[in-house]
């Protein structure tokens, strides 16, 4: 077995046991709904914290900024794509809780699983090596930026939220994604240092790409596959 097919089979049994993980990436947890339900008027520390908890366990939002900031080498740089992508997930998600915005939760988790595919597959060359050139990656950024908001207002929209100071509850809950956010990338940014200095990154860089593909897929079919069966019953 060649030491290429070696590492693909590798990745791909890694993504085989994080299938059971990456299954309930957006999932409110039980506990989360109750104190969602049971809040009444401004509660900015609950929204903050359990916004922030959504994002550092939203393996989906973190797959996908692991891509994003994949062969971001400058701070400056890291902040500017984040920034990105930050100021997309606000616009939709603060728009589509107030504006009342309805879409199929399963659909819009589906297009997260394949932004998460898209950034992989860019990572690994695959635009250059098909079409000879590759969309602008700002563009993409804000773009998927826009849906996984998207995808955090229809969590939201499926909670039994009181009325009473929801736009400042949203705003709290958005400002604990960003501090979420910023925890994830200093985590990220730490591996990214330190996986570089092995001078191994290079090497690895495909098969872990590979692999960030692989869940990007395992997050796709999981969503359609609740949509197509949701649409039977």
């Amino acid at each position: 077995m060649t030491s290429r097919t070696t590492r693909i089979a590798g990745a791909a049994l890694i993504t085989a046991l994080l299938s059971p993980v990456l299954a309930s990436a957006h999932n409110v947890a039980a506990a989360d709904r109750a104190a969602l339900a049971a809040a009444q008027g401004a509660q900015p520390f609950i929204y903050a914290y359990l916004g922030a908890k959504h994002m550092v366990t939203g393996y989906d939002h973190l797959l996908f900024l692991f891509g994003v900031i994949f062969y971001l080498y400058r701070l400056r740089d890291v902040a500017g794509y984040v920034t990105l992508f930050a100021v997309g997930h606000s616009i939709t998600l603060l728009g589509g809780v107030l504006g009342g915005l309805s879409v199929n939760s399963f659909l819009v988790d589906a297009v997260i699983g394949f932004s998460v595919v898209y950034k992989a597959f860019e990572n690994m060359g695959g635009f250059r090596a098909l079409f000879g050139v590759a969309p602008d990656p700002r563009v993409a950024v804000l773009v998927f930026g826009l849906c996984h908001g998207l995808g955090l207002a229809t969590k939201i929209q499926e909670l039994s939220l009181s009325r009473d100071s929801l736009a400042g509850n949203l705003v709290s809950f958005n400002v604990g994604v960003e501090l979420g956010q910023l925890l994830a990338l200093i985590m990220m940014v730490l591996v990214f240092t330190l996986w570089r200095r092995t001078g191994r990154f290079e090497r690895q860089a495909f098969v872990a790409n590979a692999v960030i593909m692989a869940c990007g897929f395992v997050l796709m079919g999981y969503q359609l596959t609740g949509y197509f069966l949701g649409a039977r019953t």
